[in-house]
């Protein structure tokens, strides 16, 4: 579902990404984690193009994400992405937040794009909320909102940044179940977090990365109990210490 191959990111005299090579079958998750300034967000940016790597190859679902020929707007719409910062507009309820890409990316009537939206926010537990405007949401149930948001596109595969990280660590696991229902419906998943029990618990491969590097992959029981390589044997001392 997803090939990435050589990628090569700078920013101005930083490498950001030194030759990254990422699979992901349809229907897996993979799980990113590392050091802050890895690369692993980068590395997701340039999976949608909102970032476009200085080399290398990307294709997603059949399409050559880097070729002029392809248009990436609607390439993007096969692709989900849920930000740390949750991204909505103020002035619109949450049904609206969802509605308005159904209308203006996919074309959608109003009454269709309604019940498309509808049905999304059930599906992240918002069904009762869809009227309220974000300042009447809580910071979880905002990104709940943003997930719904992406879904209700019908992605092929979903790219998750950090989505817990602005959260209150009460408010992180009504997102993650929401992850947990949405892996489990055989959505292709591809997460940078910090949530390492997550990780552990419902990843299909973690990978590790450095540095701009992907030092180690594997399944997350190699990752987190047998790691190969030193630094990520550090990383994860250092997260057991937490």
């Amino acid at each position: 579902m997803v090939q990435a191959h050589g990628l090569w990111k700078r920013f101005g005299a930083l490498t950001v990404l030194k030759g990254v090579d990422l699979e992901v079958a349809e229907k897996q998750l993979v799980f990113i984690i590392g050091p802050s300034g890895s690369g692993k967000s980068t590395l997701l940016r340039c999976l949608n193009r909102l970032e476009t790597p200085d080399d290398g190859a990307i294709t997603i679902d059949g399409i050559n994400l880097l070729s002029p020929k392809t248009d990436i707007n609607k390439a993007r719409q096969r692709i989900g992405m849920v930000f740390q910062s949750f991204n909505l507009y103020p002035h619109m309820t949450a049904r609206q937040n969802v509605t308005l890409a159904l209308r203006k990316v996919l074309g959608r009537g109003k009454e269709e794009a309604d019940i498309a939206a509808r049905h999304a926010l059930d599906r992240v537990g918002l069904g009762e909320r869809m009227d309220h405007f974000p300042a009447q949401l809580s910071g979880g149930q905002q990104q709940r909102v943003a997930i719904a948001r992406a879904i209700a596109l019908e992605p092929r595969v979903m790219l998750f940044d950090e989505p817990t990280s602005a959260l209150d660590p009460e408010l992180v696991g009504g997102v993650l179940s929401v992850m947990r229902e949405l892996r489990e419906s055989g959505m292709t998943m591809v997460v940078v977090s910090h949530e390492m029990a997550f990780a552990r618990a419902a990843a299909d491969t973690v990978i590790f990365m450095a540095d701009g590097e992907k030092l180690e992959e594997g399944p997350p029981a190699q990752i987190f109990e047998q790691p190969q390589h030193e630094r990520t044997r550090s990383f994860i001392r250092q997260i057991d210490r937490h």
